[in-house]
């Protein structure tokens, strides 16, 4: 993490983050078509301020989250400092800009983003210690080949602006963290994670994390414009239903940022904003061999090198 030597611009952050939620929402909304966004300005308790702004019930997206958060507190909660136990009692702020969206049409996936920094001070000696966190992943109902090499591809191309160029172990921590041990899968194809990430200093990680920031888009709108069309019925919508489940339970079960945000007196209502509005569980349910929906299990729930070929 930064030390008090390489202090942080939270001014800067913050204003990247407005900025975030703000080209996302309305590029979303465009491929929408719909009524938008609705949103509010919501004080946080401590300090601070929650921006959540959903979209929901429209022809292409039937639910969409964006929530910026702007937290201050007296002491970390314990989902930010079990790993860093050091810090515990520190007063902190957390800026973050969270996301999911979650398509109408089973041919379009699933995808996930969330972009945070944190510092925190000892109140006593002055010291500040701040990292940034983040990345995006990507959850199909019915795999692509096409899809997912252009996914990864985009997600490498994003951490190549940074000396370390650590687009292979952002993948491989993105692998291990969206994993379901009590179901033994992946939750989907994976992309980039990162967290405690302030690798040479402050100017060198912000440039990093904006640059895996703006490549959300530049990896999703390809994707829901090559899917969107696609026809689809009842079997495709059922499977979708039964594989929206396994988002549920990772994100109430494992999820560090919903526990984040309800360890830290966030607006229940917000935090959970991002479940999907429809979701179905079907007991002991195995695809047929050969199927598509088989095909997802077999080809895609794994990780695997999408970048091989390159």
């Amino acid at each position: 993490m930064g030390n008090a030597q390489d202090r942080p611009d939270a001014a800067r952050v913050r204003a990247f983050l407005d900025g975030l939620q703000e080209r996302i929402c309305s590029t979303l909304a465009g491929l929408d078509g719909g009524p938008g966004f609705r949103g509010e300005d919501l004080p946080r308790p401590g300090g601070g301020l929650s921006r959540p702004r959903v979209l929901e019930d429209g022809p292409l997206f039937e639910k969409a989250a964006v929530n910026f958060t702007h937290t201050e507190g007296r002491a970390l909660p314990a989902a930010a400092t079990e790993r860093r136990p050091e810090l515990a009692g520190r007063r902190y702020a957390a800026i973050s800009v969270s996301l999911i969206v979650h398509p109408r049409s089973p041919y379009v996936p699933t995808c996930h983003a969330n972009y945070r920094f944190f510092q925190a001070e000892d109140e006593r000696s002055g010291e500040v210690a701040w990292w940034f966190g983040g990345g995006f992943d990507c959850t199909p109902y019915y795999g692509f080949e096409e899809d997912a090499r252009e996914w990864h591809r985009t997600a490498r191309a994003a951490c190549d602006v940074h000396p370390s160029r650590p687009y292979a172990r952002f993948k491989a921590q993105c692998d291990a963290y969206f994993f379901l041990p009590h179901r033994g899968e992946p939750r989907g194809i994976g992309g980039l994670f990162f967290d405690d990430f302030d690798e040479g200093g402050f100017e060198a990680a912000f440039a990093l994390w904006r640059s895996t920031a703006d490549a959300f888009l530049a990896a999703y709108v390809p994707i829901v414009e090559r899917r969107r069309g696609m026809s689809w019925g009842e079997r495709e919508r059922a499977f979708q239903l039964y594989r929206r489940g396994r988002y549920v339970e990772f994100n109430l079960l494992q999820d560090r940022g919903t526990r984040f945000g309800l360890e830290s007196g966030a607006r229940t209502e917000s935090v959970l904003a991002s479940l999907p509005p429809l979701v179905a569980w079907r007991y002991d349910w195995q695809p047929e061999p050969g199927s598509p929906e088989a095909a997802l299990y077999r080809d895609f729930l794994r990780p695997r090198d999408w970048l091989e070929a390159d």
